[in-house]
């Protein structure tokens, strides 16, 4: 597998990160400048954050949970050329996984749906590391 097609993965989830940060950072301002909180309120990361603004902010925040996992992986597998086919192929099944978990959570947040999303894309990394583990021990 070419570095670029192991890293396009990667690339995309981070690109998702940047895009939920710019989205939390505007609807913290624009809570401020409509009044709906004060600086002073959130100073300390009190939750007096809207709900919405809440919802984004968590989003974000999930993105340092379980992708760090996936990160890491990508990180072991390229250099030590276990990133093959398998790899990549479930690499974008949990990208796709983790816009599926972020949509539901900035959106209808159906803790249900969201929870599915969540799971699903934790089965396809743990295989992704059972499989980069094999790959590893046996030498294969």
């Amino acid at each position: 597998m070419s570095v670029q097609m192991v890293l396009l993965p990667v690339f995309v989830l981070v690109g998702l990160a940047f895009a939920l940060l710019l989205w939390m950072a505007t609807a913290r301002a624009q809570a401020v400048k409509a009044g709906e909180t004060r600086l002073k309120d959130i100073a300390l990361r009190q939750p007096n954050w809207p709900d919405t603004t809440t919802q984004i902010g968590n989003c974000f925040s999930n993105q340092f949970e379980i992708p760090v996992l996936f990160y890491i992986l990508i990180a072991l597998a390229l250099p030590l050329h276990k990133a093959d086919l398998f790899i990549v192929l479930m690499s974008w099944v949990f990208v796709v996984t983790r816009f599926a978990h972020a949509g539901i959570f900035v959106t209808s947040n159906d803790v249900r749906s969201r929870s599915l999303a969540w799971f699903a894309g934790v089965l396809v990394l743990l295989a992704m590391w059972i499989y980069f583990a094999l790959k590893m021990l046996l030498l294969i």
